[in-house]
């Protein structure tokens, strides 16, 4: 366990999740994301950002000019908060390591634009981009993660061409809420209140099935997947739905990559200036993405 990981989870507790646990404004708690990005989250030397729009919404290229796969990925926020301004350090990294662009969609989100906005954008902008040389690879984290393997289910469902691979840090795939980990990780969790899980799905969901494989991909086929990456911590509240994931994805014949690490906060790559396991992860997940054969992508 690194010195940074031990400094870093009781200030986690004490500030982001009394501060989760205790906002009921959605403009507050996207400030202080947006805050704590600024302040926190760099990105490397010389990345490039551009200001651009992919499927009638806004959006953030990362280093267009690279070549190699286009990474499209969906931030994370319980989708309430969060967007391509906060999670644009860590994809910047990202690109970097895995040698490919990155395309960040400003999704539409709740309580303003209930579900299905966040999904019809992001599969949107997927069917906006399919044509990008050398391929796709969605990706996501927590709400954002759960938002693209609801993208990929979507794409098999519908007989588009699939990416060459998916990836999620923390995926929310769940939005019943019914995963074990989030009652006896309650206390274990430094970030994710779990008292308030029914609440900030409530939110989004606004009368919605929770079951919706839209909304929950945990309920979708995925028959025919391409190669799927996933990653949690054991003690945070929304592990079991990255377990659930990788079983019913090798349920249906998928190839999956899955990574339960111990010690560490939800979505702790974002915290890649902090953190060194951030860093590795990105490493680590950065080596996958590059040995994804375009052959595995669908026509």
């Amino acid at each position: 366990m690194s010195l940074a990981r031990r400094l870093l989870n009781p200030w986690l507790r004490v500030t982001e999740r009394r501060r989760l646990a205790r906002a009921t404004d959605p403009e507050t708690l996207r400030r202080a994301f947006a805050c704590n990005a600024r302040l926190v989250f760099w990105p490397p030397r010389g990345a490039v950002f551009e200001a651009c729009e992919v499927a009638g919404r806004p959006a953030t290229r990362v280093d267009p000019a690279r070549p190699g796969p286009l990474l499209l990925y969906f931030h994370g926020g319980g989708y309430v908060f969060g967007a391509p301004r906060t999670h644009r350090a860590m994809l910047a990294h990202l690109a970097r390591l895995a040698e490919c662009p990155a395309l960040l969609p400003d999704y539409r989100l709740a309580p303003e634009h209930a579900f299905p906005a966040a999904f019809d954008d992001a599969l949107a902008s997927y069917c906006a981009v399919i044509d990008h040389p050398g391929g796709v690879v969605l990706g996501g984290d927590s709400a954002g993660g759960g938002l693209a393997l609801a993208v990929l289910a979507e794409i098999l469902a519908q007989g588009l061409p699939k990416p060459l691979g998916a990836f999620a840090f923390s995926p929310l795939t769940d939005m019943t809420c019914s995963g074990a980990s989030i009652r006896t990780n309650a206390r274990s969790d430094v970030i994710l209140p779990a008292a308030r899980c029914h609440e900030v799905a409530g939110m989004y969901l606004q009368g919605a099935d929770p079951r919706d494989r839209r909304a929950s991909p945990l309920a979708a086929d995925f028959t025919g997947a391409p190669p799927v990456w996933l990653t949690a911590s054991e003690d945070e509240i929304l592990r079991d739905d990255t377990l659930r994931m990788s079983a019913r994805l090798r349920a249906k014949g998928g190839a999956v990559t899955e990574t339960i690490a111990t010690g560490l906060p939800h979505v702790w790559p974002l915290m890649h200036t902090l953190l060194p396991e951030g860093r590795a992860s990105l490493r680590a997940l950065a080596l996958w993405i590059r040995r994804l054969s375009p052959r595995a992508a669908g026509s």
